[in-house]
């Protein structure tokens, strides 16, 4: 089975009340993880690359490790840019083999951000490519993508059948709530997702997929963890579960997930050195941590996602 769009899988997440998992990758390793969780459960799976990861492995070694994932597990996957800042890092993605990008304008005037992304949506669209854009801003520090909290904002409902229409987008990424990066809230203050956008937004754009960015719930296991083993990282609360499978009940399709996957490796890794100084392999430290990718993994697709046997 060769990569695979996102169009088909987006259109049953729609139908059938769920959403489809969009992973972060930066190695071997987290690719392994992630896929064979996807295979173990039957589920539909979108690999996603930031522009850092890119830089970090190269394209190549990157295409050609999802590509070893198709063979292995024999599913649809999708392989994704996340965050696309700039027309020509897109075009270099679906020249190099992508078949779905995200080209991120939310930093731009709202008729700068519909020229960007109706350029991309083009070129993509001429090459078989899917493309998702974004309204509103996510604050938060993730790879390249850095917002402060005075620059954030919510979607306004009143753009998105306009920017849709204009642009082409195939998904569209909104901001009601969610954060980018493991440091979402600080102890004592109350996670919350604007549902009501949520809900104005599906109305307006009925039977269109909509994306959520930083949905980590930050598992406080691992940040423990962490810092039981020589890490310093403060208290913080993430995206509580229920309100993700809730947004993937109505019009979200797609949700992206990157720090607990890190969370997971750097933890396992931690612990394990800690209690075994004396090895070195890094095969040692790098399989728990595997596993324990497949386990976050598996638990999201079936409590979060909700796309377990759907592939």
């Amino acid at each position: 089975m060769p990569i695979v769009t996102s169009k088909e899988m987006m259109k049953k997440a729609y139908d059938g009340g769920y959403a489809v998992g969009a992973f972060n990758v930066n190695n071997m390793e987290i690719i392994q993880g992630i896929t064979q969780a996807a295979k173990e459960t039957n589920s539909p799976l979108i690999l996603q690359v930031s522009a850092g990861a890119r830089k970090y492995a190269s394209h190549t070694y990157l295409m050609k490790l999802i590509e070893a994932a198709v063979i292995e597990t024999d599913l649809p996957i999708c392989l994704h840019l996340d965050h696309g800042d700039s027309f020509e890092l897109c075009k270099s993605c679906i020249d190099g083999g992508f078949t779905s990008v995200m080209i991120d304008g939310s930093h731009l005037s709202f008729e700068e951000n519909i020229k960007l992304t109706k350029r991309v949506v083009e070129y993509a669209h001429d090459n078989g490519v899917v493309v998702e854009g974004e309204l509103g801003r996510l604050a938060g520090v993730e790879d390249d993508v850095k917002v402060s909290d005075e620059d954030a904002f919510y979607t306004r409902p009143d753009e998105v059948e306009e920017f849709v229409t204009r642009t082409g987008v195939d998904s569209l990424a909104i901001a009601i709530g969610t954060s980018h990066g493991a440091y979402k809230f600080k102890p004592g203050q109350k996670p919350k997702l604007r549902f009501d956008i949520l809900e104005e937004v599906g109305r307006r754009l009925p039977n269109f997929p909509i994306v959520l960015h930083g949905a980590s719930s930050v598992v406080p296991e691992y940040v423990k963890m962490i810092n039981e083993n020589g890490g310093k990282m403060p208290d913080a609360i993430g995206i509580p579960e229920d309100m993700l499978r809730q947004a993937a009940k109505m019009a979200v399709c797609k949700i992206n997930i990157d720090s607990d996957l890190r969370l997971a490796m750097t933890a396992t890794i931690r612990k394990y050195l800690a209690e075994h100084p004396e090895h070195f392999d890094p095969r040692q430290y790098l399989r728990p941590a595997r596993e324990n990718i497949v386990e976050l993994v598996k638990h999201k697709i079936i409590n979060v996602l909700g796309c377990e046997g759907k592939a």
